[in-house]
């Protein structure tokens, strides 16, 4: 029987999956990261950037970005501006008059020069390998950890406050509408119901409408405002001091640990590591993840990586690059359809990030549980992931913990010179 071309690029069939589901999956990934279109411009407007203009340019990247990903790599992820890296940039170095904005990116855009030097020399699939099996099987929970407590706070049930997460006002609009929306996913996740994070989502949209929660929009198309305001603006003042040093590490050590725990804890729940507990061609996600960064910066924005909510879209069976080009392609619709959107309320994502959350919990399984030494820092990991609410402190912590383990049971032949010196580097991130 001949191959379709689809087939014959992405491995559907092979792969177990549909085209119908990966459609599906790449439509339910998209309405899970659609907030990055809001968030992302609001952040970087606190750094006098126009929020118009930056809003064209999330919408870009994740079109162009996520588009490569499904192309080239033939992977479920999506991309886009990072959560974390953006509040860094924004408020820890702009709002505090450290750099302007302008050479904030210009250090966004050397970072991502390493990065892809370094994907391009395959040192970061060097680095994975370094990992130990249970570091690479815990990677997964902490995903899905993070997962939980991102699902949590933008549906209202969690809140930060000055001793940590509290429980949120359950009373409000949002959070009702976010446990009813928990309720519903998961009765439809447990009857397999197909496309279940989907309707999911859309029903959970219709119950926000009478709680006020879900706004429609006055119109449903605008056109994308223009980027020559922030593209290409980069300066690169004492851009080689010392001072500045620290800076692109924290931007870099804290994209690499976050794409490689998205990669991989993603890729485990789709079924795509080897026995090993490595995602084969890794250096492909490396090279789209880094490239994404460079241009990224060149355009007006900061680092872009690879998504957690992908996990949502290999929750509803997304399994090959079919579905990153839909969610490409839904980026790009966004540039002129972006009260549509918009239109998707933190409430309804929320219960499939929680419930995504949950079942990446399941790897858990396989980690040796007869030796302390391999699920202790495992442990750890998800710990200090769930209390800094940041998976590269994280995976870190985890790093560091293995290496103290093994190093004060007298087990240290079973720790590889790479992992020692990814242990090092790690404490002086935390220093930093």
């Amino acid at each position: 029987m001949k191959k379709s071309f689809l087939e014959k690029h992405f491995k559907i069939l092979e792969r177990g999956s549909t085209v119908k589901t990966e459609i599906g999956a790449g439509v339910t990934t998209f309405m899970t990261m659609a907030y990055i279109l809001i968030v992302h411009p609001m952040i970087m407007k606190s750094a006098g950037m126009p929020a118009e203009s930056v809003f064209t340019v999330t919408a870009l990247m994740g079109c162009v970005i996520t588009l490569l990903m499904g192309l080239y790599a033939n992977l479920p992820f999506a991309l886009a501006p990072a959560m974390g890296t953006n509040a860094f940039f924004s408020i820890t170095l702009v709002a505090t008059g450290a750099v302007t904005w302008q050479q904030g990116l210009a250090m966004n855009f050397i970072s991502g020069v390493i990065f892809l030097i370094l994907s391009m020399f395959g040192f970061r699939e060097l680095i994975v390998k370094f990992l130990p099996r249970s570091l690479k099987l815990g990677i997964g929970a902490v995903v899905g950890i993070f997962l939980i407590e991102l699902g949590f706070k933008s549906g209202g049930i969690f809140q930060i406050t000055d001793n940590g997460l509290a429980l949120g006002d359950l009373t409000s609009e949002v959070a009702i509408v976010s446990i009813i929306g928990i309720v519903i996913t998961s009765i439809l996740v447990a009857n397999k119901v197909k496309c279940d994070m989907l309707v999911g989502i859309f029903l959970t949209t219709l119950v926000g409408i009478p709680f006020g929660v879900t706004h429609l929009p006055d119109s449903f198309i605008s056109l994308p405002a223009s980027i020559k305001t922030i593209a290409f603006h980069l300066d690169f003042t004492d851009m080689f001091s010392i001072k500045v040093l620290p800076i692109l590490f924290v931007f870099f050590v804290g994209d690499f640990f976050s794409t490689l725990g998205t990669l991989l804890g993603v890729s485990e729940k789709a079924g795509l590591l080897d026995e090993n507990g490595d995602l084969p061609d890794i250096q492909k996600p490396f090279l789209v993840d880094a490239f994404g960064t460079v241009s990224g910066a060149l355009l007006g924005t900061t680092t872009i990586t690879t998504f957690i909510e992908s996990a949502a879209g290999v929750g509803a069976g997304g399994k090959t690059g079919l579905t990153a080009i839909t969610t490409g392609i839904l980026f790009f619709f966004a540039l002129f359809f972006s009260p549509i959107a918009l239109l998707i309320p933190g409430a309804a994502t929320a219960p499939v990030l929680i419930i995504m959350g949950i079942i990446m919990l399941g790897c858990m399984k396989n980690v040796d549980y007869e030796d302390f030494t391999e699920f202790f820092p495992v442990f750890f990991m998800i710990v200090f992931t769930a209390f800094t609410n940041s998976i590269s402190n994280g995976v870190g912590a985890g790093i560091i913990s293995y290496v103290l383990v093994k190093v004060g049971t007298r087990r240290h032949k079973e720790v590889g010179i790479g992992l020692y010196i990814l242990a090092l580097i790690m404490v002086f991130y935390f220093i930093n």
